[in-house]
């Protein structure tokens, strides 16, 4: 029972993780029909902000909150800047352009940062692991589950029970009506592509006391983050909740009991739900 219990708690610690580049990667996906490459580069580069800020003032909470936006307007200049003039074209422009923008970004934090891998410290608060009826279990984990579910419903709410969300589905669905009667629709998809920038630097910064932040970070997390939202069904924020926990599951179970066939396991729970619901679990057919 105690392994059962660790095994869980580590899967709903990698899902949070999950959740906030996958989120991001699918609101992008949802709205304005872009498959972002350069979505993990800034999950990386929130990790080696993190690091930055925690070096500049010695607390690691500020990062948290400090991060996110900085990331976010990066994304929104990018946006504005390239990916705006291309959305009439092909798909391919778009995969080009944002592979560019990743390695640009990449290689911009090799030059500044260095190869060596930068530590992150938890603050003191989440030091240390807390007794779970026999089990030690790390309180930095915890506070990852947390912020995973957290994040999760304040992002379902802001999309279901605001005017600003309302907005951004309109888009998503017919953005020519949307700006017949009045959306801005040049700045819904900026701001929402800031957005998805913001929740990846999260994720960076949560990631970095756990993992450290090191260059090719991105890869890894952004071929997760494509299975989870492949899984759930692109543009649902639900559904990217439920590929996370799905996908954290098939990881942390696989490498437990199956460790040579753990990212085999993960691939083939994708490929089943993909041959009964193409469009993802809760996907919508088009």
């Amino acid at each position: 029972m105690a392994n059962l219990l660790e095994q869980l708690l580590n899967a709903l610690a990698l899902a949070g993780l999950l959740f906030l580049v996958s989120a991001g990667l699918s609101l992008v996906f949802g709205i304005l029909r872009v498959v972002n490459f350069a979505h993990g580069v800034f999950y990386m580069l929130g990790a080696y902000l993190g690091f930055t800020t925690v070096a500049l003032t010695g607390w690691f909470w500020p990062a948290l909150f400090v991060v996110p936006p900085v990331v976010g307007v990066l994304g929104a200049v990018l946006e504005a800047s390239t990916l705006r003039f291309i959305y009439g074209r092909q798909p391919i422009y778009q995969l080009l352009l944002t592979f560019g923008i990743a390695l640009i970004l990449e290689e911009s934090i090799r030059v500044l940062y260095g190869p060596t891998a930068k530590g992150v410290e938890p603050p003191a608060l989440l030091q240390g692991a807390i007794d779970l009826g026999g089990l030690l279990y790390p309180r930095y984990r915890l506070f990852l589950v947390a912020l995973g579910c957290t994040v999760g419903v304040a992002v379902w709410l802001f999309m279901k029970a605001t005017r600003a969300g309302l907005v951004i589905r309109a888009v998503a669905q017919n953005h020519e009506m949307a700006d017949c009667l009045g959306a801005n629709v040049a700045r819904v998809r900026t701001l929402v592509f800031g957005a998805a920038c913001a929740l990846a630097g999260l994720g960076g910064v949560a990631a970095a006391p756990m993992t450290t932040a090191y260059l090719g970070m991105g890869i890894g997390v952004i071929v997760d983050a494509f299975v989870v939202v492949v899984i759930g069904g692109l543009g649902s924020i639900v559904g990217s909740m439920a590929g996370s926990l799905i996908v954290g599951a098939a990881q942390t179970w696989g490498a437990f009991y199956l460790p040579e066939t753990a990212m085999v396991i993960m691939y083939a729970v994708m490929g089943v739900i993909l041959v009964f619901r193409p469009w993802g679990l809760l996907g919508e057919e088009e």
